[in-house]
C-alpha cells in the first residue's frame, strides 16, 4: 500500500516535475563523463579485433544503440498495461515520448550495422532474421506514434498506442533469439550468454560503460521531453503558473 501511495504520489504533475528537475543535471553530467570514458576505451585502450581488426570498435556505438532499442519498447510495454489498467496520464507521456527516442536508437542500430555489415559480409545489407526482426521493431516504434498521432482523443489515442505496444511486444524475443532460431549471417550472441562472455575484458568494460551511458542518456532525454510536455499540457493549471511567478521556468 505504502509503494502503491508512494506512485500515485509520483505520479502527479508537479512532483514528477521537481523530481525531474533535480534530476535531469546530474543525469546529463553522469551521461557525458561516461561516454568520454566509454568513447576512449573502446576507440583507443581496446586492442583490435584479430578478425575484424579496427571495423570492430563500431560496436561501441551499435551495440548499445541495438541494446536500448529493445529496453525501450519492453518498459513501452510495461507502460502499456499500466495505462490500459490504471490510466495514469504520466504514464502515456512515457509512452509516447519513448517512441521516438526508441525508433531514433533503432535506426543507428540498422545504420550502424549496414556499415559494419558492408566490409564483413560485402554487403549493406542482407534479410536476415535479426536484421528483418529489428526494421521491424522500428516500424512498431513509427507505428505506435502514428496511431497516436492520428487520433484527435489523446486518451483514446493513448489506450490505442498501449495495445499496440503491448502486441508489438513478441517481436522482442524474435530478436533477441533470432540468431539461436534461424541459420543467420549475424553473428551469435558474445555477452549476453548464460556461460562466460567470448570477448575480451579489454574489450567487454569499454562496451558495458556505453551501453550505461545510452541507458543513462534515455533516461536524460526522457525526463527533458516529459518535463517539457507537463509545461505545455499543465500551463493553465496553479503550479505551473506559480513556478512562472517564481521564475522558476
Amino acid at each position: 500500500m505504502t509503494l502503491f501511495k508512494g506512485w500515485q504520489r509520483l505520479a502527479s504533475p508537479a512532483v514528477f516535475y521537481q523530481l525531474a528537475t533535480r534530476l535531469i543535471p546530474w543525469l546529463g553530467t553522469i551521461t557525458v563523463v561516461l561516454l568520454l570514458v566509454g568513447l576512449y576505451g573502446g576507440l583507443v585502450l581496446a586492442p583490435p579485433d584479430y578478425q575484424q581488426g579496427e571495423a570492430f570498435r563500431i560496436i561501441y556505438v551499435h551495440v548499445p544503440a541495438a541494446w536500448l532499442s529493445l529496453m525501450i519498447y519492453t518498459l513501452m510495454a510495461v507502460w502499456g498495461a499500466i495505462i490500459l489498467i490504471w490510466r495514469i496520464k504520466l504514464v502515456e507521456q512515457l509512452l509516447v515520448e519513448s517512441t521516438v527516442i526508441g525508433a531514433s536508437f533503432t535506426l543507428i542500430a540498422l545504420v550502424t550495422g549496414s556499415i559494419w555489415g558492408k566490409p564483413m559480409w560485402g554487403s549493406w545489407w542482407v534479410w536476415d532474421a535479426r536484421l528483418t526482426s529489428e526494421l521491424i521493431l522500428l516500424f512498431l516504434y513509427l507505428g505506435v506514434l502514428s496511431l497516436y498521432q492520428a487520433i484527435p482523443d489523446k486518451r483514446m489515442a493513448a489506450k490505442a498506442a498501449a495495445i499496440l505496444a503491448l502486441v508489438g511486444v513478441v517481436n522482442i524475443p524474435i530478436i533477441h533469439y533470432s540468431v539461436e532460431w534461424w541459420n543467420t549471417l549475424h553473428q551469435g550472441p558474445t555477452i549476453t550468454k548464460f556461460d562466460k562472455p567470448s570477448i575480451h575484458m579489454s574489450m567487454l568494460i569499454p562496451l558495458l560503460i556505453m551501453a550505461l551511458a545510452f541507458k543513462l542518456f534515455y533516461v536524460w532525454v526522457l525526463l527533458l521531453r516529459v518535463r517539457n510536455d507537463l509545461i505545455r499540457r499543465e500551463r493553465t493549471r496553479h503550479w505551473v503558473k506559480q513556478l512562472v511567478q517564481e521564475q522558476k521556468l
